[in-house]
């Protein structure tokens, strides 16, 4: 069990980029979640298996189509940060 943490910049925020990252994460079988920051960034916190993490990182480079990614940043995360599933806030 592995876990990420993305911050992910450009225009992401106002084009459903939380719900396809929630979709995208559901699929890998990732638990965490995707929310807004006040600074126009979305973060997102991935736990689950490292493969499926590096597999939601390079779909974060792009997003859904109307998404405008312009930079992705990785931090460390710890496993327990996520409860069950994966939400969006």
């Amino acid at each position: 069990m592995s876990a990420a943490r993305f911050f992910v910049s450009g225009r992401v925020q106002g084009v459903a980029f939380r719900a396809h990252t929630r979709e995208q994460a559901r699929r890998l079988g990732l638990r965490g979640h995707a929310r807004n920051l006040a600074d126009g960034r979305v973060e997102v916190l991935a736990v689950g298996a490292a493969d499926a993490i590096e597999r939601l990182h390079a779909w974060l480079h792009d997003g859904p189509p109307l998404a405008r990614v312009e930079r992705v940043e990785r931090c460390a995360a710890a496993e327990d940060e996520a409860g069950e599933g994966f939400g969006i806030g």
